[in-house]
């Protein structure tokens, strides 16, 4: 089992920055793709960041250029620096690690921080 534990977060106004921190704990060995994904409500989770244990990264289209994900290995941690946030960025911020089995992935999460930017 691998436990995701996220902190930062909060409130924002337009053009700021905030930064979000994930470590897991427990199980890490495996995995292979640590990611930030966002929420808002009646809308489907959606990929933000994705960082590959081999520090190969991809990101959104409304995010490039804004977010940088990054990772401490020697941790088991994920970072995302936001900056130049907007409102349309407000949403619950999850932390997630994969691990790949055969035929697809492990997936855990981390238990969401609030992301507010305000106009």
């Amino acid at each position: 089992q691998v436990y995701l534990v996220q902190s930062g977060g909060g409130l924002v106004q337009a053009g700021g920055s905030l930064r979000l921190s994930c470590a897991a704990h427990g199980a890490t060995y495996g995995i292979a793709t640590m990611a930030w994904y966002r929420q808002v409500p009646g809308k489907q989770r959606e990929l933000v960041a994705a960082q590959t244990s081999d520090g190969g990264t991809n990101y959104a289209d409304s995010v490039k250029g804004r977010f940088t994900i990054s990772g401490d290995n020697a941790k088991n941690s994920v970072y995302l620096e936001m900056n130049n946030l907007k409102p349309e960025d407000t949403a619950v911020y999850y932390c997630n690690a994969a691990k790949s089995r055969p035929g697809g992935t492990l997936d855990y999460w981390g238990q969401g921080t609030q992301v507010t930017v305000s106009s």
